[in-house]
């Protein structure tokens, strides 16, 4: 086992060393400090050099997080030498507790849809934090999972989020034909631990939460009201239905909301009527105002 590839992350402190075999399956770990490495002797050695703020292991990668006081590309090359030095000594990566290394089974079934052309996989453990829309396989760069599922030809577009996988079919295939495979090949896709999304990045959206939260207080009240009213009584509905809505702008002169719509809900026949009847009507009665109008920029 050795390191075969460094890279920058779409987080610029973190690097991933990725290792050209798989360390763990069916766990993630991170290590905040030195404290914390009792079960991974390498992330306990990375944490003497004094940069080195978090250490990630998943998959078939190490990812480190760094402190300002050093540039990556002035000592990512010595880290990569340091990681591979340690393995080919024979230093434990991870102390895998045997107990937890046994295949878990898993339970996936399921759902239809209001959109004739989506299918909703529910699975009975938690998935991702992080809801990811992939129209096609080239924005599947943090998801194996969504990358593996665009191989069958009739999967058009795959949306992520919770518990559940949301697959859209091509017309050309009916779904009897294809439920049972992708119910078979998700199930032992997670059964085998498998990534359905890369560690790095629940990373980054922890920081692009932070820069929604920012922009929450610069909006105005109706709009931050607009977007409490959809997380609070909109959003779980649609995730029950295998999509998700975000606000997307409120213009107060037309009085026009903006959302964007995704899963199951976009491109949904039933969608424009669900906007019509169901969202812009709560929104006309909880904001007061029956000049409301809501649109999608996208369904």
């Amino acid at each position: 086992m050795q390191v075969i590839a460094n890279k920058i992350t779409q987080n610029p402190a973190i690097v991933k060393f990725e290792l050209d075999e798989i360390i763990v399956r069916t766990e993630n770990f991170e290590f905040k400090n030195i404290d914390e490495t009792q079960n991974s002797p390498l992330a306990k050695q990375l944490f003497f050099l004094p940069f080195v703020k978090t250490v990630y292991v998943s998959g078939n990668f190490i990812a480190i997080e760094k402190f300002s006081i050093v540039e990556w590309e002035d000592v990512q090359e010595d880290v990569a030498n340091q990681i591979n030095e340690f393995i080919s000594n024979g230093g434990e990566i991870i102390k895998i507790d045997e107990t937890k290394t046994k295949k878990q089974p898993i339970t996936v079934y399921a759902e239809t849809t209001p959109n004739p052309s989506v299918l909703k996989f529910v699975c009975n453990k938690l998935l991702t934090k992080t809801a990811l829309e992939c129209k096609n396989i080239d924005e599947t760069s943090v998801s194996p999972l969504a990358k593996e599922l665009f191989k069958f030809p009739f999967v058009k577009e795959v949306f992520i989020d919770e518990n559940y996988i949301s697959v859209t079919k091509f017309a050309i295939t009916e779904w009897d034909e294809i439920t049972l495979e992708l119910r078979t090949f998700i199930k032992e896709y997670i059964e085998n631990g498998n990534i359905v999304i890369d560690e790095t990045a629940i990373v980054k959206t922890e920081i692009h939460q932070k820069q929604q939260e920012a922009y929450f207080d610069t909006l105005d009240v109706t709009s931050q009201q607009i977007i409490n009213i959809i997380e609070e009584y909109v959003k779980p509905a649609v995730q029950s239905d295998g999509g998700n809505i975000m606000f997307e702008s409120f213009d107060p002169t037309e009085k026009r909301v903006k959302v964007v719509l995704q899963g199951a809900c976009s491109g949904c026949p039933s969608s424009t009527f669900t906007l019509k009847n169901g969202i812009e009507n709560m929104l006309k009665d909880m904001l007061k105002d029956e000049g409301i109008k809501v649109e999608a920029i996208n369904g």
